[in-house]
């Protein structure tokens, strides 16, 4: 295996010229007649992508985004995957001054679209040394299938594989104990890690929280404390909230667990269909975040130039949700009670799925649960303090979690 070099993204002039060729033979939908209150009703509107389309070919400056990308400490290194051979990870690796740092190792989430490395580049700044907080060495690769990583088009490659590869990356780069950190599929994957490796994944920090009501068979105590207690209101909410997902926002996940491979000819071809496909899921699923356009297209233009292109990134659905007929870990071993760690739990307003504070005792040894008045599914990008001030409290002195990683205490 190689040593991890630097890396830095250099997308083709002729990449470039690529799609600004498709985007000028765009054609676009006619839109149906609504007040502009209810346009978002029918998904993302017809205006909206115009004007983002014309933007992207004619406005829209990537080398200057990919200048700013390339002030990350970006490196690439491979990773042997058991039955797939090796993979090529690109990673972020900001390493801290302080030699007692915690690891922090960070994973992306994934809506077909936004997940990217990117996410993490709001939280390194507010992660620094020093304040009396606890000093972070961070790591943020992007996943197999997204990004400057490999693709992977061989079947089976499920919740198991990635949490592989994030585990090996980590030993590989000095780390034999770490904490996690993820929403959306880092949700799913830090589990993962948690569930394969808990003799190295100490604690975990998680927003986008999948829970189900405790049985009486398996937690009697939190299912009785359950049918007694009454939800709160910000419960309530969350709950509504998760509903309304469930019965409004749904349909792009059952296509992508479905039938990944008809929605991802759409992907690959068209930039256009790209932007829609991941537009809508920045607006709807944000507490209002007021994205520019820069953001969304940058966001965008990372999965058009993705090493694996934008179609590899759907397959995660498909083979997460049909990993019991291949190989992987099964969903519900992860909804399942992980008893070696600590989990800290940020519950945000906006979130697509919400569970009460009952559910989410049935995951794991709970060492904190926040709940925020502000942030949605981005929480990273969203309400990056949130994360840093959850973190800072779990893993400082005065924390539930300080002195865990063994062989680093005393930051």
């Amino acid at each position: 295996m190689s040593d991890p070099k630097p890396f830095a993204v250099n997308v083709p002039d002729e990449e470039l010229e690529n799609l600004h060729r498709r985007l000028a033979l765009a054609r676009f939908p006619s839109q149906l007649e609504s007040s502009d209150q209810d346009l978002w009703d029918f998904g993302v509107p017809s205006k909206d992508v115009q004007r983002l389309t014309h933007y992207w070919r004619t406005g829209f400056d990537w080398r200057k985004a990919e200048a700013k990308l390339n002030e990350l400490p970006q490196y690439r290194t491979d990773i042997e995957v058991e039955g797939f051979g090796s993979l090529d990870i690109h990673f972020i690796h900001r390493k801290s001054s302080v030699k007692k740092a915690i690891p922090l190792l960070f994973s992306h989430g994934y809506i077909v679209g936004p997940g990217s490395f990117i996410e993490v580049t709001k939280l390194l700044p507010l992660l620094k040394d020093g304040d009396g907080h606890p000093a972070f060495h961070i790591v943020a690769p992007s996943l197999p299938n997204f990004g400057f990583s490999s693709g992977v088009t061989k079947r089976g490659f499920g919740l198991a594989q990635y949490a592989e590869v994030l585990h090996k990356l980590m030993i590989k780069l000095g780390y034999d104990q770490y904490v996690t950190q993820g929403g959306d599929w880092g949700y799913w994957i830090t589990r993962a890690v948690g569930y394969r490796y808990p003799d190295h994944c100490k604690a975990s920090h998680v927003n986008m929280i999948e829970a189900r009501p405790p049985k009486w068979s398996t937690s009697p105590f939190l299912a009785l404390q359950h049918a007694l207690k009454p939800y709160t209101d910000a419960e309530k909410a969350g709950r509504r909230r998760a509903e309304w997902f469930d019965r409004e926002g749904y349909g792009y996940n059952t296509i992508q667990r479905t039938k990944p491979q008809t929605i991802g000819v759409s992907l690959a071809d068209s930039p256009v269909a790209l932007l829609a496909w991941i537009y809508e899921k920045l607006h709807d699923w944000t507490d209002s975040y007021p994205w520019t356009d820069d953001e969304i297209l940058t966001w965008i233009s990372i999965y058009w130039f993705s090493k694996p292109g934008p179609e590899a990134s759907v397959r995660i659905y498909y083979e997460s949700f049909h990993s019991e007929s291949v190989s992987g870990i099964p969903y519900s071993k992860l909804m399942s009670y992980i008893p070696d760690v600590k989990l800290g739990l940020a519950h945000l307003p906006c979130e697509i799925a919400a569970a009460p504070s009952t559910w989410v005792e049935t995951l794991g040894p709970v060492v904190r649960q926040s709940r925020h008045k502000r942030g949605g599914h981005f929480a990273a990008w969203e309400v990056p303090k949130v994360i840093v001030d959850d973190l800072q409290a779990m893993l400082g002195k005065e924390g539930p979690c300080y002195g865990l990683i063994t062989d680093r205490e005393g930051y």
